[in-house]
């Protein structure tokens, strides 16, 4: 059962801050990506590329971590343990031009490359283990 994201989990995640993604290498060690962040009910959904090393991790395992800390107050934080529930090229390429707008202010991803298939990746929040309370 997926954990609740508070109001202020939600607001932080609105805006245009790196999320840290953990992911599991091959040899079982960690790897951490910055990358883009929304949020869809109590799911997290990032976007990449297939055939990188984010992607293969995610295809072979699904756990992974998240932290998103606030730029103008460290306190803010939003880390979550979670587990990939979908892949898909199913809208990828709309929903990276989403976050291209929110995090850029651009209609369309402009570092795109023509041979590059989209993924967008659902990941279910089992378990929140640090948010800032409602106030």
């Amino acid at each position: 059962m997926a954990d609740v994201l508070s109001t202020p989990a939600r607001e932080l995640l609105a805006r245009p801050v790196l999320a840290s993604l953990a992911t599991i290498a091959a040899d079982g060690s960690p790897q951490i990506t910055p990358l883009w962040i929304d949020v869809d009910g109590d799911d997290l959904l990032i976007n990449t590329a297939q055939g990188r090393a984010k992607a293969r991790n995610l295809e072979r395992s699904p756990k992974v971590a998240i932290c998103v800390v606030d730029p103008e107050n460290p306190y803010n934080v939003v880390a979550v343990h979670g587990t990939v529930t979908e892949i898909t090229t199913d809208g990828a390429d709309a929903h990276i031009d989403a976050l291209a707008k929110k995090y850029m202010g651009v209609d369309e991803y402009p570092m795109r490359t023509p041979d590059e298939v989209r993924i967008k990746v659902r990941i279910r929040t089992d378990r929140i283990a640090m948010q800032t309370p409602d106030a």
